[in-house]
């Protein structure tokens, strides 16, 4: 259920745990219960569970990553990585892009190498969308700076928009838009300016969103999510 998009496995669990799930004409409410799409006949909500040919052979998951897990297949160093929070799939999945270690948020994950470049490559344009809190409050003109570009060590930052959402006493809110996902570059481009980053986290990448799903939990994209993704 969750491969074929229905929502995560958390969220699968507990709705065949309402007895919403139905296999060849019985309800089943046994977590853990065998079904092939292949053979058997699956209904959701009077709908019926497919997997097309190319959900098979390709993967394609929607994580929350928490802070403190690393963006890669194994750590030399021994940290956790977001290949922790992701059941055995018998083949081998990657990260579209990378999220820091202190950096949470929306994470694709597949072992589709031509959707991967698609997602990454600057030239595709493909949006991603964070909220940054960072220490103390920006003057406009550093906000009007920001969406002008900057240089930092030689290194050319720019955003597609940004705009303060919300601003306390001490820190402030802001969301962030960029398409070219270069290495750190929204702690780069906040260090140039004097603002430490407290805490960065996507939001969306493209047109998907995080949704209610909680750190730490995925979901595997929808068949419609995939060719949408397919077609940019």
């Amino acid at each position: 259920m969750a491969q074929a998009g229905i929502d995560s496995r958390r969220k699968c669990e507990l709705l065949i745990l309402e007895g919403k799930v139905r296999v060849n004409g019985k309800i089943i409410r046994k977590l853990g219960t065998k079904a092939d799409p292949e053979k058997d006949v699956i209904f959701y909500n009077h709908k019926r569970i497919t997997l097309s040919i190319k959900s098979k052979n390709n993967v394609y998951i929607l994580l929350n990553k928490p802070k403190g897990y690393i963006t890669s297949l194994c750590d030399e160093e021994g940290r956790p990585t977001v290949m922790e929070l992701l059941p055995s799939l018998g083949r081998r999945i990657f990260p579209v892009g990378r999220l820091d270690y202190y950096t949470e948020g929306l994470l694709l994950l597949t072992n589709d190498g031509e959707l991967c470049y698609i997602l990454t490559h600057p030239k595709h344009k493909i949006s991603r969308t964070y909220m940054v809190k960072i220490k103390g409050i920006p003057e406009e003109t550093t906000i009007t700076r920001i969406k002008r570009g900057i240089r930092f060590n030689q290194e050319s930052l720019k955003v597609d928009s940004i705009h303060v959402v919300k601003s306390t006493q001490h820190n402030t809110w802001l969301s962030i838009d960029l398409h070219e996902g270069k290495n750190k570059e929204i702690k780069k481009i906040f260090e140039a300016i004097g603002h430490l980053v407290l805490k960065l986290k996507r939001t969306k990448f493209a047109f998907l969103s995080l949704g209610d799903l909680k750190p730490g939990e995925y979901r595997f994209l929808t068949l419609d999510e995939v060719k949408i993704l397919c077609r940019r």
